[in-house]
């Protein structure tokens, strides 16, 4: 096959995927509904706990009543049959909508690359949430395995300040849904960039800090901040956001700690591998820990105590638990469930292991006011489930956003029902799916 025709095949493929990805946004629904789904087991992840034989309405795409025996006269029942009803799922710190294919440079907006690659460029102000692609075709695979809410992921290739994220709803909406968080990146993922020296990041992250109060000159030699980087840092350090940390030893969680205790930050971990070694020193501080339940190997000598018992122990002390994959978390949101219930087989209470993919990130990351939780005023982004969803065996049947039933149709699920074996036998006279109109 020569290079062209080889070239033209891949083109063509390219454009058939994003054409199925086009026809399954289009085919969202835009008007908000009324609804009542009735006799779930309604697992609200709120106040109210677990909910047997319960109703819930909604009106106006918001949460109108959560209780037994509702009734609304012309609004569309649904039956659930005592099926599980959840909030929508976190799917977690990923580049869902600024990530399309992972090995495709130019299809990823999630990280800065500018300078050499042995300089330390800090660039504060770098925000991914201008990048994001509600059209994405990564949206919604995550979409119908009832994923609704993301964080957005920003990485500075350079620097142990990576940009400025976001919570984002996968409900095709542009902007994000809550404020802005900046991430940070220590340990030994830093220290390539801070001169092979963990010392030297607090040294660096101090610096950075007098250049945002004004007490480095601006033209020092050292000095390191745009004028726009310094106000984004001023805002996190005025208590205005979250810093969302990369950190797994123990020893830099203690102080990262003390740098937050210093400098008054509110912050919240992603991996803690080690965390557990401090749980009551993270409970007293009121830092949640995003952690992966899976990673339970010392694959560097930052996880040398990695446990998978980890989410447990953090939890049985207090401490907020929320989950995050360690790695290629944008294309395998859906497999976040399934590590919340390794956690829970690991010793998690199975509400708990709910309330990290659900509560605890909307409340961690400023959009609890609107999702995490089924409670009256919230808006109504929903999933019914087959049965258990912190069990693979099981699948999301509906999914609602503000009301809306989506059609639960994906990339996958379009190319799958196209090259199923044809209804007719090929040996008489049947053509593949492929060659069906729809």
């Amino acid at each position: 096959m020569s290079r062209a025709v080889s070239t033209r095949r891949v083109g063509r493929t390219i454009a058939r995927l994003l054409c199925v990805g086009a026809l399954v946004a289009a085919t969202l629904p835009v008007v908000a509904q009324d609804v009542l789904i009735r006799g779930a087991t309604v697992h609200t992840a709120g106040a109210q706990g677990t909910l047997r034989e319960a109703d819930v309405l909604v009106r106006g795409g918001r949460i109108a009543a959560v209780g037994p025996g509702l009734s609304a006269a012309g609004v569309p029942v649904v039956e659930a049959g005592g099926r599980p009803l959840t909030p929508t799922l976190f799917g977690g710190v990923t580049g869902i909508g600024i990530e399309e294919v992972s090995g495709e440079r130019g299809t990823r907006d999630d990280r800065l690359s500018l300078g050499r690659a042995e300089d330390m460029v800090v660039r504060p102000e770098f925000d991914v949430t201008l990048a994001f692609n509600p059209d994405s075709i990564v949206i919604p695979v995550a979409r119908v395995e009832g994923i609704g809410f993301t964080l957005l992921s920003a990485g500075n290739a350079n620097a142990i300040v990576g940009g400025q994220g976001a919570a984002m709803r996968l409900d095709g909406s542009v902007d994000p849904a809550g404020p802005k968080v900046l991430y940070l990146a220590l340990g030994s993922a830093g220290a390539e960039q801070s001169g092979q020296s963990r010392a030297a990041q607090w040294m660096l992250l101090d610096q950075l800090i007098d250049e945002a109060r004004g007490r480095l000159p601006t033209d020092s030699h050292v000095a390191s901040l745009t004028p726009a980087g310094k106000r984004a840092l001023t805002r996190y350090l005025d208590g205005q956001g979250t810093i969302v940390v990369g950190v797994n030893r123990a020893a830099d969680i203690r102080q990262l700690l003390r740098w937050r205790k210093r400098h008054g930050l509110r912050i919240a971990i992603r991996g803690g591998a080690e965390a557990w070694k401090l749980a009551p020193e993270l409970a007293a501080a009121g830092v949640p820990v995003f952690v992966d339940p899976l990673v339970n190997l010392p694959s560097d000598f930052d996880q040398i105590g990695a446990t998978l018992e980890n989410a447990a122990r953090l939890h049985a002390a207090g401490v907020r638990v929320g989950f995050a994959q360690a790695s290629d978390a944008s294309h395998n949101a859906r497999k976040l469930r399934q590590l919340a219930g390794n956690a829970v087989a690991h010793g998690l209470p199975w509400e708990a292991g709910l309330a990290g993919l659900t509560r605890v990130p909307a409340e961690t990351f400023g959009v609890d006011a609107a999702i995490g939780t089924i409670a009256v005023g919230r808006t109504a982004d929903l999933v019914l489930w087959s049965g258990d969803p912190l069990d693979v065996a099981y699948t999301a049947d509906q999914v609602w956003f503000g009301g809306r039933a989506i059609e639960m149709r994906s990339r996958q699920t379009e190319l799958r029902d196209r090259y199923l074996p044809p209804a007719v036998p090929a040996n008489e006279g049947g053509l593949p799916r492929a060659y069906r109109h729809r």
